[in-house]
């Protein structure tokens, strides 16, 4: 039986090409499979209108995001703000079905009581305040500092209205305990990828890789870490890999022979890099989300080093070598290099990946909580 349901994303989620519309296009995608007829509901500011998105919707709405220096003078925070759009609850209210709302910043007409008899479900990508405090401290430009902690303080506020939600969707289980906490009725479903089997190769080697968006002060701060307290003391080959690296970072490696940049690769080359490296070195500093960086390394790479903060709440710390401070971090590197991947490894990412964090797997919970 044909079910229907209102998806609301922050974003246009095609090309699906950072972590947010990842998961939301793989999901769209998964549940077109499982009979689910989508109305999907899109903001539209930085992406055009993907006609792509038809193959998986019934209906793709867009709506025009605001944005500006008026829509930070208010109360509800500036991701929530410019999301809101009268068309929306007309498109809404014009088929009564359940609505999934994708992230905090969709989430306005949660309390809509037009909306009372409408089943709501809200995909939460993180634990927004606190993913906006984190970029408070590591950005170093003071307007944004300003910006991320004002914004901080909005969210937490405007997070309450996550009671209205008949369902919560957690995107990794650490975060799932914090919803579970505040407001019950939450369920940790991992985050949808493009990845179907394992593709790794056994083997070694001959570099170790990061990657990710280069122009997230996130990812900035992890490569920086990398560069003056870990490759400092190391000759390894290092490649850093990403879309938009700022100048400054350029020119940081600019004369450090064994660190190679190579800005926006394609999605081909970035999977052959991933695949040919002999460790991913995926540091991070925000406990937020899930890394869908990480899911990328494990599904097509060898050995993965992460710290403990990559893989809170994600169930995958077996799958990884885990290091913590510099020292810990070369000392692993050391003894990687000279260990190749075995098939023992790849067996034991097959059963933890295909399993528990299976496309097909977690749009048949979504499905059950319908």
């Amino acid at each position: 039986m044909t079910k229907k349901l209102h998806i609301v994303s922050f974003n246009t989620p095609y090309p699906a090409d950072y972590g947010g519309v990842i998961d939301i296009y793989y999901k769209l995608k998964a549940l077109h499979c499982q009979n689910v007829q989508i109305h999907l509901h899109c903001f539209e500011y930085d992406r055009p209108q993907a006609g792509e998105l038809t193959q998986f919707c019934e209906q793709v709405f867009y709506y025009p995001r605001q944005t500006g220096i008026p829509t930070h003078f208010s109360p509800v925070p500036y991701i929530v703000k410019g999301r809101q759009h009268p068309q929306l609850l007309k498109n809404l209210l014009a088929m009564p079905a359940p609505v999934l709302f994708e992230g905090l910043h969709c989430c306005s007409l949660l309390d809509h009581p037009l909306l009372r008899a409408f089943p709501k479900l809200v995909r939460a990508h993180n634990i927004e305040h606190k993913y906006y405090y984190n970029l408070y401290h590591s950005s170093t430009d003071w307007q944004q500092r300003l910006y991320y902690l004002l914004e901080s303080f909005k969210l937490k506020r405007f997070e309450k209205l996550l009671r209205w939600a008949d369902h919560i969707l957690a995107i990794s289980a650490s975060e799932a305990d914090y919803f579970a906490k505040h407001y019950g009725k939450t369920s940790f479903i991992p985050a949808f990828h493009s990845f179907n089997t394992i593709s790794c190769q056994s083997g070694t080697g001959d570099y170790l890789l990061f990657h990710g968006n280069l122009s997230v002060s996130e990812n900035q701060q992890a490569v920086s870490y990398l560069i003056d307290q870990v490759f400092s003391q190391l000759t390894e080959r290092f490649v850093i890999a990403g879309k938009n690296p700022p100048a400054w970072l350029q020119k940081k490696v600019r004369d450090i022979p064994h660190i190679t940049i190579i800005a926006n690769p394609a999605a081909e080359e970035m999977n052959q890099l991933i695949t040919d490296a002999h460790i991913c070195l995926l540091p991070t500093f925000q406990a937020s989300g899930m890394k869908l960086k990480l899911l990328h390394s494990l599904f097509g790479g060898r050995h993965c080093l992460v710290n403990s903060t990559m893989v809170e709440g994600s169930g995958l710390e077996n799958l990884c070598h885990i290091a913590d401070s510099p020292e810990q971090m070369i000392i692993q590197i050391r003894q990687l290099m000279d260990k190749p991947f075995d098939e023992e490894e790849i067996i034991r990412r097959k059963m933890k990946l295909e399993t528990f964090y299976a496309n097909e797997i977690n749009a048949q919970k979504i499905m059950e909580l319908l």
